[in-house]
């Protein structure tokens, strides 16, 4: 969906973990900034959520953030869940506080569901706590293998968008359609109806590039101590964490730390799974019609968009 720049409120700059969201929103209000707008980072990385969450999850540093407000990270304790209906109301909120100053958000992040959760004016099913104890309870004792093999069978089309292995995501697609009778309640509509105008960036990279350069990444990541971060977050209760302590990077470290894999299969896993989940983060974002498609690994490219997405109507 497109608007004049006099009356943008929100941008959302998506795309694969490793495209440089982060550099592109930056170069962007500060574009904006010379020409007498303003505009606000929201982030939208669920894992950035997350208080002491910085190595793995490439956060920026304060110094990094070029003195351009942001919003949504550091929100919460690793103890605490994060869910797509929670932050929908937070990022909204962050939004029309932007807009109302007169102001741009720039809504930045991989978290695929979370940025259309935002975008898109969708509402979430409630929860069930007799439901989802009984999902739970059956996800403890068999695994999430045979929860998504049911939900494959009961819709296939929810359960293709949901990874097997993440027990938590198949557990509420399951109960919300427990909740409501109805299969498709569990995904997002096929024609999603905008929350608000809006402009969406999305950042592409080769596969082979981008494979290249997170693989580096996440060796990065152990050069830089993030076994030593989640050493410092498991007196914080990291390990209690519902959702902090299964994200790629922090899992493995844990496993590292507590003796069950060795370095190099620390790094070799979460090498894999930063792939497959970059892999799934584009084709998430092949379904938003309308989105500048941007080489990430072009400058060219970049600064043209930076140009047309800055300019004054």
């Amino acid at each position: 969906m497109t608007t004049r720049g006099a009356d943008l409120s929100l941008i959302a700059i998506v795309g694969a973990t490793g495209t440089g969201k982060s550099a592109f929103a930056l170069d962007l209000a500060e574009a904006w900034a010379r020409n007498g707008r303003h505009a606000e980072v929201v982030n939208a990385d669920a894992m950035q959520l997350y208080r002491g969450m910085d190595i793995g999850t490439a956060k920026l540093t304060v110094e990094e953030r070029r003195g351009i407000p942001h919003h949504l990270l550091d929100v919460l304790d690793v103890t605490q869940e994060a869910s797509a209906a929670a932050y929908q109301q937070a990022a909204r909120a962050e939004i029309e506080r932007i807009a109302q100053d007169g102001g741009t958000a720039l809504l930045v992040g991989g978290s695929g569901l979370y940025v259309s959760s935002v975008i898109h004016d969708f509402r979430f099913p409630g929860t069930d706590a007799a439901i989802r104890a009984r999902l739970e309870a059956e996800l403890a004792e068999s695994g999430p293998g045979l929860l998504h093999a049911r939900l494959r069978a009961i819709d296939a089309e929810t359960a293709a968008g949901v990874d097997a292995a993440n027990g938590r995501r198949v557990v509420r697609a399951l109960e919300v359609i427990e909740l409501t009778g109805e299969s498709k309640a569990a995904r997002l509509p096929d024609e999603p109806v905008p929350w608000r105008p809006h402009r969406v960036v999305h950042l592409r990279s080769d596969r082979a590039v981008l494979v290249d350069r997170l693989d580096r990444r996440v060796e990065q990541m152990w050069r830089d101590g993030i076994v030593d971060e989640v050493e410092s977050l498991v007196p914080a209760g990291l390990e209690r964490g519902v959702t902090a302590r299964r994200a790629i990077g922090y899992a493995q470290a844990l496993g590292e730390l507590h003796g069950r894999m060795t370095r190099a299969e620390a790094i070799e896993q979460t090498q894999q799974l930063t792939r497959t989940y970059a892999r799934r983060q584009v084709s998430w974002f092949k379904r938003y019609p309308g989105a500048a498609i941007v080489d990430a690994d072009d400058p060219a490219a970049r600064a043209a968009e930076l140009a047309r997405q800055s300019a004054v109507d």
